[in-house]
């Protein structure tokens, strides 16, 4: 299901009503974006300095989410301050024999500029553990958030669901009373064919031809108006689905496969339809079904 949630801590500021460190400076943001998919497909975008906290991330949201397109960013950016904030008498001289050392093997190699100075010597300044803490309080926000926006979505497509659900008994309660009438229609064809069957036998026909020809007929009138084990079980199963849907929780898979069951249903009925009505309300089905079937492989 789709969902959006973020969350934002600045230095200074403790997140969650916690304590953090003073080390790390700047401002962290994390997005966590999902959309419709049938498995759980996640992608990080993190900055350099928080790369390698991708795996507690990982186990957090995979813990939280079973479904969907799941994007992860997170970044930090600096504050103005410590923009200007200037580099610290040790630090500039540990830059300083980094770059001699550096230079005494590839002379080539350019002077760091200002702009790098400061970088690394606010990276220096930044404590990863501070980040990495901060970043856990920060999903956990944001992927709580989340959840509670596909919530409200899981409810929307639940009441979808269950009105799809009285259409499709709608459209069998009409097809029931339908089956009387081609069981008829198929009766008298079946006479037809009996006494075209006897007309041969009066020909010349030998009587063992006439039987097995009315077998014949009698098997195929058998099969063509047994719609009724179909509409049957389809009643089982939209039982289900509907018990599934109002239990709640993680039922998507199985609500997968019961829609695959109500397609399976929908598409016999209207190869053993001998009326247009009933082709008519086997269409209408397939329509609903496929509407839900949709929807559902994005429910966890």
């Amino acid at each position: 299901m789709t969902g959006y949630a973020s969350a934002q801590h600045s230095s200074g500021e403790a997140a969650s009503g916690q304590e953090v460190g003073k080390g790390a400076t700047g401002r962290l943001g994390l997005e966590i974006r999902s959309v419709n998919s049938r498995f759980l497909d996640l992608s990080f975008r993190l900055g350099e300095e928080l790369r390698a906290h991708e795996p507690q991330l990982r186990e957090l949201i995979t813990g939280r989410i079973k479904r969907g397109k799941v994007e992860v960013r997170a970044g930090v950016e600096g504050t103005e301050g410590e923009a200007l904030r200037e580099p610290s008498t040790a630090t500039l001289q540990r830059l300083s024999a980094v770059q001699d050392s550096v230079r005494t093997w590839m002379p080539d190699a350019p002077a760091l500029s200002v702009a790098e100075i400061l970088r690394l010597a606010a990276a220096e300044s930044g404590s990863d553990g501070d980040w990495g803490e901060r970043l856990q309080q920060l999903a956990v926000q944001a992927v709580a958030d989340l959840l509670a926006a596909r919530e409200r979505e899981g409810a929307r497509l639940a009441k979808m669901l269950l009105g799809h659900l009285q259409q499709l008994r709608t459209l069998a309660e009409q097809a029931r009373p339908l089956v009387p009438q081609l069981v008829e229609q198929q009766r008298q064809r079946f006479l037809e064919r009996w006494k075209e069957a006897m007309a041969m036998g009066d020909a010349g026909a030998t009587v063992e031809a006439a039987q097995d020809r009315a077998l014949t007929e009698a098997t195929s009138f058998a099969i063509r108006i047994d719609v009724a084990e179909e509409l049957t079980r389809l009643a089982a199963h939209l039982d289900e689905i509907e018990r599934l849907v109002n239990k709640g929780g993680e039922v998507g898979k199985r609500l997968d496969f019961l829609i695959q069951e109500l397609h399976r249903e929908a598409n016999t009925l209207g190869s053993k339809s001998a009326a247009l009505e009933l082709t008519k309300i086997s269409v209408d089905m397939k329509v609903l079904i496929e509407q839900m079937r949709e929807q559902v492989q994005n429910i966890e």
